[in-house]
């Protein structure tokens, strides 16, 4: 029962619209379901470290340390900055549709690169180890087995709930990509994604996390 309440909930936290998942939404509706999904394993993987860091026993010397959590708060910051103008700046580059048109497509981002843009999102994210060092443990039960053992179940669990919360992003902006919008339309969503990506990252400056 334990399990299936915190599976509940993490599915809930993991649907939440953030960062990662704008970044899903985004990679799905440019570069299609698979390297959609590429993404999303990049964030996995970031995740996977952090909860095999807490199972370690180092999630919680990380979350007491005030200087590491505003070390990773102003990295994951200034990534998310990057991102954000780097996106701003390729709906900068054509202006005319007709020219724009003309020119052969341009070469679609390897799987590799779009996993490791998620990958470098969560693991400078310290709400994601707020996640794995103060959300999992509650669910932690000392009668039933030991504590790295029982984070590593929770883990798990977290992670497929997060596989299935990041898919429906990745689904939903793979949907829009079959829609074919024009040139334009797909500019505007890209500006609005960079817009947002920089405010998450002046969010994440402002944070006290």
């Amino acid at each position: 029962m334990t399990v299936l309440v915190f599976f509940g909930a993490s599915v809930l936290i993991a649907l939440t619209p953030g960062a990662n998942n704008l970044l899903g939404l985004h990679h799905g509706m440019t570069h299609g379901v698979r390297r959609g999904l590429a993404g999303l394993g990049g964030r996995l993987a970031a995740f996977t470290l952090l909860i095999t860091a807490v199972a370690a026993g180092l999630g919680q010397l990380l979350a007491a340390s005030e200087t590491a959590l505003t070390i990773i708060k102003w990295a994951g910051a200034a990534y998310l900055f990057y991102l954000g103008l780097r996106i701003l700046w390729s709906t900068t580059r054509h202006k005319d549709d007709a020219a724009e048109a003309a020119e052969p497509p341009a070469e679609p981002a390897s799987a590799w690169r779009v996993a490791r843009k998620e990958f470098g999102v969560a693991i400078t994210n310290p709400k994601a180890i707020l996640i794995f060092t103060a959300f999992v443990p509650q669910f932690i039960d000392a009668g039933h087995g030991s504590f790295p053992g029982q984070i590593a179940l929770l883990g798990a669990v977290y992670l497929l709930a997060e596989f299935l919360a990041g898919s429906v992003y990745v689904g939903a902006g793979a949907a829009v990509k079959t829609i074919k919008l024009t040139r334009r339309a797909r500019r505007r969503v890209d500006r609005g994604t960079g817009v947002v990506l920089v405010g998450l990252a002046g969010v994440l400056a402002t944070s006290n996390a």
